[in-house]
């Protein structure tokens, strides 16, 4: 038997736009299939938003994502709740996404791309336990982890 597991992220309004930012930064393909295309009438608010939207890419990525119903408006994101404080990583969020890479170089170059609009928590770079670790929310509310192992020093 063979499984895997995919982080489904839930939004309030603006699923499209953050599985098109994260096809951005990581690539791959991405689906979006709305309330309408499952047979919501077209002229009520919910049905251009999306009921399950997905992006794939070829290394390995994958992440899903769904408008929760009657949720839209501004302020979509909540606000950043994970902040670094004393050494400690302190945060009332259930989940952080980690993104795990070979080489600092290939990590950086995501890291770069996803803190477009995010909050840092922590600064990508060397760390003592990680050959390179960086931690921000991103503009959609999403707290990420980037590193690379402590074995994958680059040359």
């Amino acid at each position: 038997m063979s499984i895997t597991t995919t982080a489904h992220l839930n939004f309030r309004g603006n699923a499209r736009e953050a599985l098109e930012f994260y096809r951005s930064v990581f690539g791959g393909e991405i689906t979006v299939i709305t309330y309408g295309d499952f047979g919501m009438p077209r002229e009520l608010p919910d049905a251009g938003k999306v009921v399950w939207g997905q992006v794939v890419s070829g290394d390995g990525f994958r992440v899903m994502a769904y408008d929760v119903p009657g949720q839209t408006g501004p302020g979509n994101a909540p606000a950043p709740s994970t902040r670094r404080e004393h050494g400690m990583t302190l945060t009332g969020d259930p989940f952080f996404l980690s993104v795990r890479g070979e080489t600092a170089e290939e990590v950086g170059a995501l890291w770069a791309r996803l803190a477009d609009g995010a909050t840092t928590i922590e600064a990508y770079g060397p760390a003592q336990w990680a050959a390179a670790f960086g931690m921000l929310t991103d503009r959609f509310g999403i707290t990420w982890i980037l590193d690379v192992p402590a074995q994958h020093v680059n040359a």
